[in-house]
């Protein structure tokens, strides 16, 4: 493998080449085996699925997406979740109930979206699919990445299907005359070299005995899949691979002279399964009168692949978000289903593997990473007004089809998408500012997430921003009032936010579920009637905690992030985006 430095420029080039490529396909009409047959997104639910549909067909409308292909949003049964894995399998009958018999002979990319992404959640409205990206004209969203990186899967693949997921970016470079080319029956995975910690997290492949070669691009069989595995397992696994004698980075990340072992594993990314596997699996589905648990398409598929699987994984539920009481039976059908199936790997030792689907994430790699800025091209300044005189604002923040004004202050590490800042606004660092009209005189603390959205309640257009901290946990809850206490907001404990707000704690206080009591159920967030307005109410809620000053809220009507989502105007956040975009465009061309 190379240096550190040559694989950043062997990315760079990978990647400006496919992004040129997509760029060529963007608005026109594909050729047969150009492209994908079919796109499919997955959506939560029907208000998910409205959203995504209306997002696709704008971006077809103005010529963002190659034309010519089957694009469709296929949304998940009404009831409990299932995850990626009851995802998938519903997707399978979805194609088979459009297609037909047809569907058997069609390339397809299946990208996994129906999450609420509440640990991103200026995603959660417009879906983690739809995420902006710094660079592009225009801007470069998720969707448009993925399939640019992809860009040469189609020609080399025979009929099936690549299951991919939103919120992850693979890039990858390989020789001049190599293809990755999926045409083999059963499974096949993508594997990128990773330190054993990051292992931890992904799933992990233990690779049959024959030596690896380390070339760029290598084929091999799977003996068996873990499952974000501790480091003892990865080695008792023997999972573990080690290079010998290389170079270790100083302090200053440049390469010094001494020389040791390196140990890494080799982890996942995306799979594909051909059209044989998708047809079994779509038997096993209806077989099953309703599916009422989470299945996970990496764990409880892959792991059932290779000769060494065995069916021990499918009662340990360590890494399981809520066991469903039908779980352990669905993973041993599984097993019995898919046992003996090949897991081939596609070893892409000039790899990187990165996840955008945190605020720390998303903060890091669009400001501070200095390696995806240079592999991707992602810029400080993409798609916006915010003239060159703004001296007072930090290099490293970004900004996303935005307008600022140039008295305007943005500290370093900072994200601003899809707004509108004024004269007097000041934004502190480590920030996210998302859909905001921010006219007066503002000053955002340090580590704050700010996302408005419209609203339509009563078939009026009303706005409300959720105003939280970036480390602000939403997956956390309790189930009982009494201990809603250890929930924080920016820091601070819930208990003593509401008392300055002189809201009290009560069943009426959260929405939804009353066992799940979180940040993401609790209705906190005033409705305003102006998108200015909403930005405003809620900063003064968060200075009041800062200062612990009170700042009534009980006079407002209150909604919850789950009611915003459920309450939300995907027409007008789209209408205040193209404004935005309108107007940078006629500022550009008054400037020619």
């Amino acid at each position: 493998m190379p240096a550190e430095a040559a694989l950043d420029v062997l990315l760079q080039e990978a990647t400006r080449r496919r992004l040129a490529k997509f760029d060529e396909l963007r608005g026109k009409v594909t050729q047969t085996g150009e492209f994908w047959d079919v796109v499919v997104i997955t959506a939560a639910d029907k208000k998910q699925e409205l959203a995504y549909q209306q997002q696709l067909s704008e971006k077809l409308k103005r010529k963002e997406l190659p034309l010519g292909v089957h694009y469709h949003v296929f949304v998940d049964p009404p009831g409990p979740k299932i995850g990626n894995g009851g995802s998938t399998l519903h997707v399978l009958q979805c194609l088979e109930e459009m297609y037909g018999d047809k569907w058997t002979s069609l390339t397809i990319i299946l990208i996994h979206s129906g999450g609420y992404s509440q640990r991103l959640p200026n995603a959660s409205a417009l879906g983690k699919i739809f995420t902006a990206l710094p660079f592009g004209d225009p801007i470069y969203q998720m969707l448009e990445l993925k399939l640019a990186m992809y860009i040469d899967f189609p020609t080399h693949m025979n009929p099936g299907i690549l299951i991919t997921c939103a919120d992850d970016i693979e890039l990858y470079s390989i020789g001049a005359t190599e293809v990755i080319k999926f045409d083999k029956p059963g499974f096949t995975a993508l594997a990128h070299p990773s330190d054993l910690t990051i292992g931890t997290t992904h799933g992990v492949f233990v690779l049959d005995s024959s030596a690896l070669s380390e070339k760029e691009l290598e084929y091999k069989s799977c003996h068996h899949f873990l499952h974000k595995p501790n480091i003892e397992k990865m080695h008792q696994s023997g999972a573990v691979c080690i290079r010998r004698n290389c170079s270790q980075p100083n302090s200053s990340g440049e390469h010094s002279d001494l020389k040791m072992d390196y140990e890494y594993v080799y982890t996942d990314s995306l799979f594909y399964i051909d059209h044989n596997i998708a047809k079994q699996l779509l038997t096993f589905f209806k077989q099953l009168d309703t599916l009422c648990c989470e299945i996970d398409a990496y764990g409880d598929f892959l792991q059932a692949l290779g000769p060494g699987a065995t069916h021990d994984y499918t009662k340990i539920t360590d890494n399981v978000t809520k066991e469903g009481s039908q779980l352990a039976e669905i993973r041993q059908k599984l097993f019995s289903l898919l046992k003996g199936t090949s897991l081939n790997v596609i070893v892409l030792n000039n790899s990187r593997f990165y996840h955008i689907g945190t605020t720390q994430e998303y903060l890091f790699h669009f400001t501070s990473d200095s390696k995806l800025k240079l592999e991707l091209g992602l810029l400080s300044k993409a798609f916006s007004i915010f003239p060159d005189k703004a001296e007072n604002s930090d290099i490293s923040a970004c900004i996303i089809q935005s307008i600022l004004d140039s008295r305007c202050v943005i500290a370093p590490a900072s994200v601003i998408e899809y707004s509108r800042l004024g004269p007097e606004v000041s934004v502190g660092t480590n920030s996210i500012i998302s859909g905001c009209c921010i006219s007066a005189n503002a000053d955002v603390p340090p580590n704050s997430f700010v996302s408005s959205l419209s609203i339509r309640v009563n078939g009026k257009v009303m706005y409300v921003s959720m105003v939280l901290g970036v480390e602000d946990n939403l997956k956390k809850n309790v189930k009982l009032l009494s201990d809603v206490h250890s929930l924080q907001f920016f820091g601070f404990s819930l208990l003593q936010c509401l008392d300055l707000w002189d809201l009290r704690v009560s069943d009426q206080l959260f929405s939804g579920d009353k066992t799940s009591l979180g940040l993401w159920t609790a209705r906190i967030f005033p409705v305003c009637s102006t998108l200015s307005d909403s930005v405003r109410v809620s900063l003064k809620m968060l200075k009041a905690v800062q200062n612990k000053s009170a700042f009534k809220l009980n006079g407002w009507k209150l909604l919850s992030i789950e009611e915003m989502l459920f309450y939300k105007d995907v027409e007008d956040m789209l209408k205040f985006r193209q404004q935005i975009y309108e107007e940078i465009t006629l500022q550009r061309h008054k400037e020619i």
